[in-house]
C-alpha cells in the first residue's frame, strides 16, 4: 500500500502526540487510504488492440525530416562520406536485399554505415533514399495527429518471415542456440508449403544452416495466451492460391496448433477487408492483426501506391465506428527493406537482433496528441502491451526467448487521464470502396519467396 498522507492529517497526528506528550518521533504514522485504482488501468480503458502490418520500409525511409524524431536527411558510408538521403518516389520496381546477412553488413557492428546497393545490383548510394511526403501523406497525418514511436526495433535482423512470426510469437527461436532466419524457398509459408520447402536457421555465431519444414510446435504464440484468458482474436489475411480452395498468407500458418486447431476456422479471416465491415458493426475482436494484399503493400516490388490509403482505410473504419473510443491501433512495418537507418539498434545480448528500425505509429483515442515517443521498442512491446490490457501473461520467459518478458510496454505512448479524443477522417488518395471492390491478387503482401 502507498504511504501517502495529506498534510492535515500529519498536523492532526502530530497535535495530538504533542497533548498527549508522546515525542514525535516515536509516532507510528498509518498509510492513507488509496483508491483501488490509483492509477490508470490499461484494460480500463482498451478493450480493443489493432495491429495493421505493412511492409519493408525503415523508420528513416517513411520520416525522415519529421520534427523531433530522430531521423535526420542525411546518413553516412563506410569511407565516412555524408549522404544526403536522396527523395525517392513509392514504386521503385525494385527489391533490396534485405536478407539476415545484408542487415548484419549494413548494421556494421552499430556504425549504420554499410548500407550499399550494390547487393542488389542498384547504384551504390540507393539505399539512401526517403519516401516523397505526399506519396505516405496519411502516414505523416496520423503521426502528426498522434503518436510516432521514433525506436521501434523488430526481433531479429532480415526479412518478413520472422518479422511476422515475432509479431505473434515474441520470438523465432527453435531451441536457445537455434532461431528461424531470412524467408522460406517456396510458399506458401507454414504448414501448407509445398513438399521440399527450404527454410533455414541462425546460431549465436550467426551461421546460417538449412532448417526444416515451416510448420512449428517448437514455441508458443499468442493464441496461447487469448485463447487460455478467453480473449477473442482475429487475423485478417489475404488468400492465396485461391484457386485451390485459398490459404491465408499468415504467420499462424506456421504455428500447427493452429493451422489444425479451432483456432484455424474461429480466428483466422479472409479476405482481410472483413476489417472493414467489422469496425464498422462494432464486431472487432479484442486482439486483432490486419494483413495486406500484395497490392495494397508497402513493398518496393508491389508496383502500387494503395498501401498509405489502405492503412487509413482501416483506421478510419475503427475511427468513425462504434468501437473507436476503446481502442489502440498499431501501425509497424514488418522489416527495414534494406533501406538506410541512422539509428543503431540496442544490444541486448541476443544473437537475434534486434534488427535496423522500423516505423510505428500509435492512433487512439487515448494516444498523446502530437507526440514523438523515444522509448526503446521492439515487436514484443506491442504484444505485452496487449496482454497488459487484458490481464495475460507473456507467452513464456525471456530466458526462452520470449520477447514480450523483456520488452517495455506502450504504455509511454498514452494519455489515460485525457479524455478520450474524438476522431476525425485521415484523408488519402484512394476510398475505402477501392479495397472493398478491388478483387484479391493471389500474392502474398511479401514476394520474397
Amino acid at each position: 500500500m502507498s504511504r501517502i498522507f495529506t498534510v492535515a492529517a500529519l498536523a492532526a497526528t502530530l497535535a495530538l502526540a504533542s497533548c498527549a506528550g508522546v515525542s514525535q518521533q516515536s509516532v507510528r504514522l498509518l498509510p492513507a487510504p488509496t483508491a483501488r485504482h490509483s492509477l490508470p488501468v490499461v484494460g480500463d480503458y482498451i478493450k480493443h488492440v489493432v495491429v495493421i502490418v505493412q511492409e519493408n520500409r525503415s523508420f528513416d525511409n517513411l520520416f525522415a525530416g519529421f520534427p523531433g524524431a530522430d531521423a535526420p536527411l542525411y546518413g553516412y558510408d563506410r569511407k565516412g562520406h555524408k549522404i544526403p538521403l536522396q527523395t525517392v518516389g513509392f514504386i521503385p520496381l525494385v527489391n533490396l536485399d534485405h536478407d539476415f546477412g545484408p542487415a548484419l553488413r549494413s548494421w556494421n557492428h552499430g556504425k549504420m554505415n554499410g548500407f550499399n546497393g550494390k547487393v542488389s545490383g542498384l547504384p551504390e548510394n540507393y539505399p539512401y533514399g526517403r519516401l516523397r511526403r505526399s506519396e505516405i501523406a496519411p502516414y505523416w497525418t496520423m503521426a502528426q495527429r498522434y503518436v510516432l514511436a521514433d525506436h521501434m526495433f523488430p526481433t531479429e535482423f532480415g526479412p518478413s518471415f520472422t518479422g511476422h512470426l515475432a509479431l505473434i510469437a515474441g520470438t523465432t527461436s527453435l531451441n536457445p542456440s537455434k532461431a528461424v532466419v531470412n524467408n522460406p524457398i517456396g510458399g506458401p509459408w507454414g504448414c501448407d508449403a509445398a513438399p521440399g520447402t527450404i527454410t533455414f536457421t541462425v546460431n549465436p555465431k550467426h551461421e546460417i544452416k538449412t532448417g526444416g519444414f515451416p510448420c512449428y510446435t517448437q514455441f508458443r504464440t499468442m493464441a496461447d495466451v487469448l485463447d487460455g484468458g478467453n480473449v477473442t482474436w482475429k487475423y485478417y489475411a489475404p488468400a492465396i492460391d485461391a484457386d485451390k480452395g485459398g490459404i491465408l498468407w499468415s504467420a499462424f500458418d506456421t504455428i500447427h496448433a493452429v493451422r489444425y486447431g479451432n483456432d484455424w476456422t474461429n480466428d483466422m479471416s479472409s479476405p482481410q477487408t472483413n476489417v472493414l465491415l467489422d469496425a464498422k458493426r462494432g464486431t472487432l475482436p479484442n486482439v486483432a492483426w490486419v494483413i495486406p494484399d500484395w497490392t495494397w503493400s508497402d513493398h518496393t516490388s508491389s508496383g502500387s501506391d494503395l498501401g498509405p490509403s489502405w492503412v487509413s482505410a482501416v483506421v478510419n473504419a475503427i475511427g468513425n465506428g462504434p468501437e473507436w473510443s476503446s481502442t489502440a491501433i498499431v501501425i509497424v512495418w514488418d522489416d527495414w527493406g534494406g533501406w538506410y537507418d541512422n539509428v543503431p539498434p540496442p544490444n541486448l545480448g541476443d544473437f537475434r537482433g534486434p534488427g535496423i528500425r522500423v516505423g510505428c505509429i500509435i492512433v487512439s483515442p487515448y494516444a498523446k496528441p502530437h507526440y514523438v515517443d523515444h522509448t526503446q521498442y521492439e515487436f514484443g512491446s506491442i504484444l505485452r502491451f496487449a496482454e497488459e490490457a487484458f490481464g495475460l501473461p507473456t507467452i513464456g520467459a525471456a530466458s526462452a526467448g520470449y520477447t514480450d518478458a523483456r520488452a517495455t510496454p506502450l504504455d509511454n505512448a498514452f494519455d489515460f487521464s485525457q479524455a478520450p479524443r474524438p476522431f476525425k477522417t485521415i484523408p488519402a488518395k484512394y476510398p475505402p470502396s477501392t479495397f472493398l471492390r478491388q478483387k484479391p491478387s493471389g500474392r502474398p503482401p511479401d514476394t520474397d519467396l
